[in-house]
């Protein structure tokens, strides 16, 4: 596949360059970009695979064409990831009912259980489960799932949990059928050789030093609200990425390394099973992911017809604002080029 016509505004050409402006910069513009309003949400406490109660917003405008459900990446909760939150506008500006929700460990999510993340092993059937509820709510067929980073990653096995639903969730009031596919930016999609190169990288080890730092707020947070539920000496011995799947995921799970935690959990190797339409954005130039992962992602989607790849030479992580021409070029209303995509690709359906 040949890069599809891209292009960020000058400096943010860079792939480090325009992570760390969407990180501390456009976070705080978001708002001043768009012209349509947030959705009147209603809360709605879902519940997910083994019962997990998980904590999310849903708007439904007049005449619903169909329901995106998103959630976020590896940090933060619904308060804060404000490029979900420019998803939803645009998504209940075009007739979309929206809902987005705090998952697992996270936000709101996190207040209600203890149970931490798994990295899509469950988190698929979440989304399943909420589309169900969402269903009953009002939110009508077809449903499409999204999100970014890992939560992108989590979407795809949402795709794969959808698949297998005459398998497993026959008590629920929604058919496969009733799930259309995922669109995901930027996703996380093997976690082994990305986590690897980012501690070797120059720069990528402060980027993965910030996540940790992240990760240790989750975890404080988890055990004021749950002091009974984790071990103080565990959360101490948490000093990277590694060290947090290593001392408070994988035993939970059952794994007995955290390679074969990623082995078993990283989404290209699901790729290959999915069958209803998925879109993937992917930068040539994402400072997270090992850059060798391209050609592996590129000859599987490939083999894959199910799958679309949109692999641009820029973007960096979960940035993709485009320049002035690239609005003109794509007749965009603004510079959020990724989400600008996903609504036009989903419009094809």
């Amino acid at each position: 596949m040949q890069p599809t016509p891209y292009r960020a505004p000058w400096p943010l050409n860079n792939g480090l360059l325009m992570t760390i402006y969407a990180g501390l910069r456009a976070s705080h513009q978001w708002e001043r970009t768009l012209t349509v309003a947030e959705p009147a949400y209603k809360e709605k406490t879902f519940i997910g695979a083994e019962g997990v109660p998980l904590f999310g917003l849903v708007a439904i405008p007049p005449e619903p064409i169909g329901t995106i459900i998103g959630t976020y990446g590896i940090t933060g909760d619904l308060n804060d990831q404000w490029f979900l939150r420019i998803m939803a506008r645009k998504a209940y500006a075009k007739g979309y009912a929206v809902v987005i929700y705090d998952w697992r460990a996270h936000g709101k999510t996190a207040a209600l259980s203890p149970t931490l993340t798994s990295d899509g092993l469950y988190e698929g059937e979440d989304f399943v489960r909420i589309a169900a509820a969402a269903k009953a709510l009002g939110c009508p067929a077809p449903m499409w799932f999204t999100a970014f980073s890992l939560g992108g990653l989590l979407a795809l096995w949402g795709v794969k949990a959808a698949q297998e639903l005459p398998a497993w969730g026959a008590d629920l009031e929604i058919t496969a059928d009733d799930i259309a596919g995922c669109a995901v930016i930027c996703p996380a999609l093997e976690s082994m050789r990305s986590l690897t190169y980012l501690e070797k990288a120059p720069l990528g080890k402060y980027l993965e030093k910030a996540i940790t730092r992240k990760l240790k707020q989750l975890l404080a947070r988890l055990q004021q609200l749950h002091p009974t539920a984790y071990d103080p000496a565990a959360i101490a011995r948490v000093k990277s990425i590694w060290t947090f799947d290593q001392e408070m995921v994988i035993p939970r799970l059952g794994f007995d390394t955290v390679e074969a935690y990623y082995k078993a959990t990283s989404g290209l190797y699901i790729l290959p099973e999915l069958k209803k339409p998925t879109l993937i954005l992917y930068a040539e130039d994402d400072p997270l992911f090992e850059p060798t992962l391209l050609e592996d992602i590129q000859t599987v989607c490939a083999a894959n017809p199910a799958i679309d790849l949109l692999l641009t030479e820029q973007g960096g992580h979960v940035g993709y604002i485009s320049s002035k021409k690239c609005q003109r070029q794509y007749n965009d209303p603004d510079k959020w080029w990724a989400w600008n995509r996903i609504f036009e690709w989903c419009s094809t359906f």
